[in-house]
């Protein structure tokens, strides 16, 4: 066995997984997924195209080792997938070529080479064997001895458009988590005795619960027995109910309490390969496919017996090979299942058998590495135990001849045995845009490169991004190394790429997407497009680019994950609807009340703290700098009184009572903070609400949702106490350029001489208990401002003269910084005010997760995500019907896979013309004065425009009532008419302007017309 980089293996402690790089896999897998991972060896066998997205998936999730096992040389052929070999490296071993790149992808993975024999004894080593694209008689003989070995064991194929994955994890084989999605919570209203006891949740929240799930329960007051039960299986009844066990011999329910999911461990068996394939099961890849899955499997098994006759794979458009692999699949057929064979299909297998697909490569490589790391880890679902995919809805139409599949021994025939020699020249000559170089960018262009996309004279690939690299980037973008921290995405995505393959075209900008950039990414770029393709991670700069798309009249190929969802859409012109068509309903915002009074949750606390420290670290410090900048800062401030005499009071505090002059400063300041949110809030609420209230109508106040809180008393040493102080004392020291400080001694001596006031809770002060009267709190805010004493605060304030050159230093907040006090803060304010309210905490990984809005991402879903996306844009290149596009939805835990055809954009009529959202009336006539541009749409469409506006701003309108305004406009250019009314500026280069126009026909009715693309300029 080959030594690889020295082994560096990730600690099974939790403290020490290195949650700066695999922050964002965390979220996704967890600490107890990510250590069993951490004590994983596996074993990969088969370092093609297919094998080698395997490894580099595995690498990138932190396992303790991958050796890898390919004793072949390096073949021309192998580049069309594999994206560590490179034309120089023809000759020299797979294996350990790939090994010297996959070492630079995670210092914590061992990676090794071991070309020995698989015997028995060297299997053993390991945890996991996957073969990537070995036949099946090799696997079934490595599958015997891993099953009876106690060794879970993978396979997969690529041929073409067409792969497999067979899973086999053995006997009893435990899934800790089924389906990764977080324990869900329900606050309970009522619980009866009877058998079975039927739970009542708040009807504000359905519970979410499905039947055969199990739950504990927390704070019940009455029937206590079910407190920290065993966990129960439960009967979903209804959004609001569900029953559990026989509750007849226990206390009666009085009031309160949670039911929370747990998660419990499920027994799985597998069968061996052989016995899996005398009697296979599936996991289903397309719903719309389920009835050929037996003969995928049958097809597979015909190649690969071909392969073993001839010693050689069939070769692609050649009918006798096709003939012999389908006599052999009727024989195969006629001792087995006895399927009505579909010949078609088996001829393409056959046709595919040499195919060798980047995009297939990413699909199956990014299914079957999470495969693996179920195996390790026993997180998520796993196959049981056949998968198929196939997507011969991107071959050719037509059949081609067979002097279309002619292979010349280049890096591009695994891709011409597929699509033949003229799509492949058309792929090659594509002009694409890809806006993002993150994680979906990164493997987009390696699949890109791989494909030959752009690589011809003609082609290129525009890429853009303005990010730079962070550490935590590492785990997905597999193009960066930790030596490209803080350089740019997009130029170093590209350098990476062009090692890939040296004819990849591809131009970088380092560039935002948006109306201020429309100067560089104008008319005559998006006009010489073939397609964009989006990797964005905000629904802001996607509608825009789908608007621009629109407009352009060009495809849009969009996608995203979450965790281990992903989904995909193909846009196409003239032909489906846009991405902006349909909109994900809108976050659910936590009311004002709750957040501010009555938190339930520690979404909420977490949500208050993060607030709390835009409002004091960042809010206050830049209107510092603005009272210090602005000479009209104060008249300005009194247009505002919703918020004037609250920013009044805070510059009096931040420039005179209380602006430090030393970190000492910074600690008093820190302690009578948590004084006052954490003891005197709290007991003016109680103070204004006591324990034993009850409303109008008799219930206690104090009931579900609402939590009775308990102030809290400072203790220095008490861990989470003495955090908030260290904390906000240094946020306060950086807002005034004073040198910090985490010393304990020092901040325990500070705290010991504060003077903390007594407090007395205040009659007259108001809380508002619902969403209405925090409104209409609001809306009352300013309206009784005292001028007198927003005059008096204003004296109160230094003039900014008298300070000189200080200028505050806002706090932008930054998740990811371990020592910059952000989560720090955050964590320790939220984990208080849970405490206030006994709301179970959450620990720092946790509340990063929630303040810092973290989308969770690991690379296999990106890797699967990016492949779908290249197999739409094979079929764009080929001008594909509707029903031949495929959107999807992925979730890799499950796992499960969905895919539909794109909805078609809906048109309206006017007498014979149809108008669809990607419409436009383009007139190209010069620059035609209003007169003219009326009588042309009275010419051409016979409807009379009543209305003509240009952004904002109307240009006409039958209406107007002054007849000389009217007279002036009529013979005027229409680009005068839009610079002189709606202050157009037009740049050098445009050519275009837009205008909205109402209309109507010779009966008088409104018709709703596209909006005009009038071209000013040639």
């Amino acid at each position: 066995r080959m030594a690889g980089n020295a082994p560096t293996p990730m600690q099974t402690d939790k403290a020490d997984i290195d949650e700066s790089l695999y922050s964002r896999q965390l979220y996704v897998l967890g600490h107890d997924a990510m250590r069993r991972m951490a004590e994983s060896n596996l074993l990969l066998v088969g370092c093609k195209g297919l094998g080698i997205e395997i490894a580099k998936n595995l690498a990138l999730a932190g396992i303790k080792s991958l050796t890898l096992h390919d004793p072949n040389p390096v073949e021309i052929a192998d580049l069309s997938s594999q994206f560590y070999l490179q034309e120089k490296d023809a000759g020299k071993n797979r294996a350990e070529v790939s090994a010297a790149c996959l070492r630079d992808l995670n210092q914590y993975v061992d990676i090794s080479v071991d070309n020995s024999a698989l015997t028995k004894e060297m299997l053993k080593q390991f945890s996991v064997v996957i073969l990537a694209d070995s036949n099946f008689k090799t696997c079934l003989e490595i599958n015997d001895v891993c099953h009876a070995a106690g060794i879970r064991f993978l396979s997969c194929q690529s041929r073409g458009v067409f792969g497999n994955i067979f899973a086999d994890f053995g006997q009893g084989f435990v899934v800790q988590d089924t389906n990764g999605e977080p324990c869900l919570s329900a606050m309970i209203s009522s619980v009866t005795q009877e058998s079975p006891g039927t739970v009542t949740t708040l009807d504000e929240v359905r519970h979410g619960l499905e039947t055969g799930d199990f739950v504990t329960f927390t704070e019940v007051q009455g029937m206590t027995e079910l407190n920290g039960c065993e966990p129960m299986e439960i009967k979903v009844t209804g959004p609001y109910t569900f029953t559990i066990a026989d509750t007849t011999k226990l206390s009666a329910y009085k009031s309160g309490g949670y039911a929370k999911q747990v998660k419990v461990p499920v027994k799985v068996d597998f069968k061996t390969m052989r016995d899996s394939i005398a009697d296979p099961e599936y996991t289903i890849s397309d719903f719309a496919k389920m009835d050929r899955l037996p003969q995928l499997l049958l097809g597979f098994q015909a190649v690969d017996a071909f392969l073993e006759q001839h010693g050689q794979l069939p070769m692609p458009g050649n009918a006798e090979h096709g003939k012999q692999v389908v006599a052999i699949a009727k024989d195969i057929n006629s001792k087995s299942q006895q399927l009505e064979l579909d010949e078609k299909l088996i001829r393409q297998i056959a046709s595919n058998a040499r195919g060798d697909l980047s995009p297939m490569a990413a699909v199956l490589g990014g299914i079957a590495a999470q495969e693996a790391l179920k195996a390790c880890s026993g997180k998520f679902s796993p196959i049981k135990q056949w998968f198929f995919f196939d997507c011969v809805e991107a071959l050719p139409d037509e059949e081609l001849p067979p002097s279309e599949y002619e292979l010349k021994g280049t890096r591009y025939d695994g891709q011409i045995a597929v699509f033949g020699k003229n799509l492949h020249e058309r792929i090659m000559g594509q002009k694409y845009f890809l806006v993002g170089a993150g994680a979906i960018g990164c493997e987009m262009l390696k699949n890109w490169a791989l494909m030959g996309l752009g690589c011809g004279a003609d082609g290129c690939v525009h890429l853009t991004d303005m990010d730079t690299i962070e550490k935590s980037n590492l785990n997905r973008q597999f193009l960066f190394r930790p030596t490209d921290i803080q350089k740019l995405k997009a130029t170093t995505a590209a350098e990476a790429v062009t090692k890939m393959n040296s004819a990849f075209n591809v131009k970088c900008y380092s560039t935002r997407v948006g109306p201020d950039t429309e100067d560089l990414f104008d008319d005559d770029f998006f006009e010489n497009l073939d397609g964009v393709c989006n990797a964005l991670d905000n629904v802001q700069a996607r509608l825009y680019m789908d608007q621009r798309c629109v407009y352009y009249q060009r495809p849009l190929l969009e996608s995203g994950t979450l965790g281990t969802k992903g989904n995909v859409q193909v846009v196409v012109p003239n032909m489906t609807e846009s991405y902006g068509s349909s909109r994900d309903p809108p976050e659910k915002s936590i009311p004002i009340c709750t957040l501010k009074n009555f938190p339930n949750a520690i979404e909420h606390t977490i949500q208050w703290a993060r607030d709390d420290f835009e409002g004091i670290f960042k809010q206050s410090q830049d209107d510092i700098n603005s009272y210090l900048g602005m000479a009209d800062f104060i008249a300005t401030l009194k247009k505002q009184p919703g918020t004037a005499v609250t920013t009044l009071e805070a510059l009096r505090e931040n420039l005179v009572t209380k602006k430090p002059g030393s970190f000492g400063d910074c600690v008093v300041w820190a302690r009578l903070r948590f004084e006052e949110l954490f003891h005197n809030q709290i007991k003016q609420l109680l103070f204004n609400f006591p324990l034993d209230m009850v409303t109008s109508t008799g219930t206690p106040f104090w009931s579900a949702p609402k939590r009775p809180p308990t102030p809290l008393v400072f203790d220095a040493d008490n861990a989470s106490h003495l955090g908030f102080v260290t904390a906000a004392a240094n946020l306060r020291a950086f807002n005034y350029g004073i040198q910090g400080s985490t010393d304990p001694a020092l901040l325990k001596a500070a705290i010991a001489d504060v003077m903390v006031p007594e407090f007395t809770p205040q009659k007259g002060v108001k809380i508002q208990v619902t969403e209405g009267e925090a409104a209409d709190a609001a809306n009352a805010a300013g309206s009784d401002m005292d001028d007198d004493y927003m005059q008096r605060l204003a004296s109160e304030l230094p003039t900014p003269s008298s300070l000189g050159a200080f200028r505050s230093n806002p706090i932008e907040f930054e998740k990811d910084d371990d020592d910059n006090f952000h989560m720090d803060y955050i964590t320790a304010c939220s984990n208080l005010r849970a405490s206030n309210y006994s709301i179970e905490p959450a620990d720092r990984h946790q509340t990063k997760l929630i303040a810092g809005k973290i989308i969770p991402a690991i690379a296999t879903t990106t890797s699967m995500v990016t492949g779908f996306v290249c197999i739409e844009l094979y079929k764009l290149c080929q001008n594909k019907k509707i029903d031949q596009y495929k959107n999807a939805f992925a979730n890799l835990a499950l796992p499960f896979c969905s895919f539909s055809e794109p909805i078609q954009a809906p048109a309206r009529k006017y007498k014979d013309i149809e108008w669809t959202l990607w419409s436009r009336i383009d007139i190209d006539e010069g620059d035609m004065s209003l007169e003219k541009f009326l009588e042309h749409f009275q010419t051409k469409y016979s409807l009379e425009v009543s209305m003509i506006s240009c952004g904002v701003s109307i240009l006409f309108s039958a209406f107007m009532t002054s007849k000389k305004k009217l007279e002036e406009r009529l013979p005027m250019p229409m680009s005068e008419l839009a610079c002189s009314i709606a202050k157009m500026e037009l740049s050098p280069k445009q050519k275009f302007l837009i205008f909205e126009v109402c209309a109507t026909d010779a009966d008088d009715e409104d018709v709703e017309t596209p909006y005009v693309r009038f071209k000013f300029r040639n």
